[in-house]
């Protein structure tokens, strides 16, 4: 039986050229006798794949027991334990993916690419974002020996597009709400462009009214968040609670519910295609409108906040005035602009 790979040496390094294809590979090497063993785990893996496996298991069982038992369900468990707080309840949910069925008791070691491939055709894009997590887990724990699939094979995480609340749908909203809680609290959120969280969870101690700004921690990241406000903001901060939590009531909610109780007056309203959290956008997508500096947003919305990104990238176009009509405004202002008085250059002789 003919070997499929034989060994040649290319200047001082040793190669196996495999004889089917001609496909020479590098065996990183200069020492004849370790490329010698290389090659012959290559060809006894080609003839033997079984037997290997078998040899692979006994390797790794060595060094560490639970490697042969290891469920995909059993890192998930892993990660919940290391997860508090609010990405805790959005691991809980991702666990709960029924596109990850199918993995839940395959053992880690058996795992082949296609596995994985099945779980990300019928999930969705919240699969694709946790799968790639997980497996970066296992890896990161050893319990991989090596990817699985490469950052390239995995399939791009496309999210779909999502809108602020325009100025006339949040005024609508406003005027239909009774409840002055919740008017007041769908009016902060439309001012400041907070987490619902965050602004559900404000207290009066967090306001300051001698400089006019907000200072609370951020649920998400646990940052401190310091916004400013203007005299919109301060007139609906005035008539909430002098002291303790702002939205007694709101604060006590879920989130889930806060968004659903959101969600039934936009039916009513037969606004589609936003949440609360559309406020976030709403305000990114307004301050560009205005010229508001980026570095400025991402410190009021934190630096990492997608709404910025994505308002400063491509949405929100900004009308730039014609000249003509930027010098009437400075006209109209008195402004005086500045003339430099230019100076010819003198010529030099070469």
């Amino acid at each position: 039986m003919n070997n499929r790979y034989r060994l040649f040496r290319r200047g001082e390094v040793f190669y196996a050229q495999d004889n089917l294809t001609q496909k020479q590979i590098s065996l990183r090497t200069k020492n004849e006798h370790e490329a010698t063993r290389v090659l012959h785990a290559k060809n006894e893996a080609h003839y033997q794949p079984a037997l290997n496996q078998q040899i692979a298991r006994a390797y790794l069982s060595a060094s560490d027991p639970e490697m042969l038992k290891r469920t995909w369900q059993d890192c998930i468990n892993a990660i919940l334990k290391l997860k508090t707080g609010p990405t805790l309840v959005r691991w809980n949910s991702a666990a709960k993916d029924k596109a990850l069925d199918e993995l839940r008791t395959l053992k880690i070691v058996e795992t082949r690419p296609e596995h994985l491939l099945r779980s990300l055709q019928n999930g969705t894009v919240s699969t694709n974002v946790y799968l790639r997590r997980i497996h970066t887990f296992a890896l990161d724990m050893q319990w991989l020996a090596w990817p699985l699939m490469k950052k390239s094979q995995w399939p791009k995480i496309q999210h779909g597009e999502k809108r602020g609340v325009t100025a006339s749908e949040h005024q609508k909203i406003i005027d239909i709400e009774l409840d002055s809680e919740r008017k007041a609290y769908y009016g902060l959120l439309w001012h400041l462009g907070g987490a619902q969280s965050d602004i559900a969870a404000l207290t009066a101690e967090d306001i300051n009214f001698t400089d006019n700004y907000l200072a609370f921690g951020r649920k998400k990241t646990g940052s401190m968040s310091t916004v400013h406000f203007g005299p919109q903001t301060e007139e609906i901060l005035m008539g909430l609670p002098k002291t303790g939590i702002l939205f007694p009531r709101i604060s006590a909610m879920n989130e889930k519910h806060r968004a659903s109780e959101f969600k039934r007056r936009c039916r009513r309203l037969k606004i589609t295609g936003i949440t609360l959290h559309s406020y976030r956008y709403a305000w990114a997508e307004r301050a560009k409108v205005a010229g508001y500096p980026e570095r400025f947003a991402q410190a009021a919305l934190g630096h990492n906040s997608k709404a910025v990104h994505r308002a400063y990238a491509k949405k929100a176009l900004v009308k730039i005035p014609s000249l003509e009509q930027y010098e009437q405004e400075l006209r109209a202002k008195n402004v005086v602009p500045v003339k430099f008085d230019v100076v010819a250059a003198t010529p030099i002789a070469l």
